[in-house]
């Protein structure tokens, strides 16, 4: 079963969003943009400071938490498509253990042509209970793709290929209904689903063939 061949317009209480594991990474600190005020210091840069290579074009006070090198960093998550670029990442843990527990999923992320994906960072998930993810990961674990669990991660993917100059305004995800971005690099970017809003902490990073931005809230798809 295809991400694109989602049931459109698939209901989700807020109750059965509880995406909070009690996996490694959930209790790291929060990389707010309060707690860094230089978005170049940890990122690949040049004698001068200004970041280069793969994360030049990346923007938000959370990018400063990337590695400056090997395959979580910026150039390395260029070269490999998104599941595994994520996988990568030390932000993403609690988002890829989530897509894990989908049996294919991680494939067919991997396997898509172009994408955008609204990954929220392991503090976002810290905040769920954890009692109500774990049912959730055992539903994806035993139904897959027909789970809610599924539902809720498509619910934070486009199945389009948007960067920082294109993603405003309302887009649809692979789940059937609407986001709504707002901002830019320099103001600051924010992405709602009519329930929640979050902020992109760390936005436009390319992998292969997605761009991911790391936002600070898990979006629960109910209006």
């Amino acid at each position: 079963m295809k991400l694109q061949n989602l049931r459109r317009n698939a209901g989700i209480a807020t109750a059965a969003l509880a995406l909070s594991f009690s996996l490694a990474a959930c209790g790291e600190d929060e990389p707010s943009g309060s707690d860094s005020t230089d978005n170049t210091s940890k990122t690949p840069d040049g004698a001068d400071g200004a970041k280069a290579g793969a994360g030049a074009q990346t923007f938000g006070d959370g990018c400063a938490n990337v590695p400056t090198s090997g395959a979580g960093s910026f150039d390395g998550m260029v070269k490999d498509p998104v599941a595994t670029a994520a996988s990568n990442n030390p932000l993403l843990k609690t988002l890829v253990a989530a897509v894990g527990a989908v049996d294919g999923l991680a494939d067919t992320l991997n396997g898509a042509e172009a994408l955008t994906v609204f990954a929220p960072f392991d503090g976002a998930f810290a905040e769920i209970p954890e009692a109500d993810l774990n049912g959730l990961v055992m539903e994806g674990q035993e139904k897959g793709q027909d789970s809610t669990l599924y539902k809720i991660l498509a619910h934070h993917v486009i199945g389009a290929n948007e960067d920082k100059d294109s993603i405003a305004g309302s887009q649809e995800t692979l789940a059937g209904d609407k986001l709504t971005i707002e901002g830019n690099a320099e103001s600051g970017m924010t992405v709602t689903d009519g329930t929640v809003t979050a902020n992109v902490i760390c936005g436009n990073v390319p992998t292969a063939n997605a761009t991911v931005y790391v936002i600070d809230k898990v979006l629960t798809g109910v209006k």
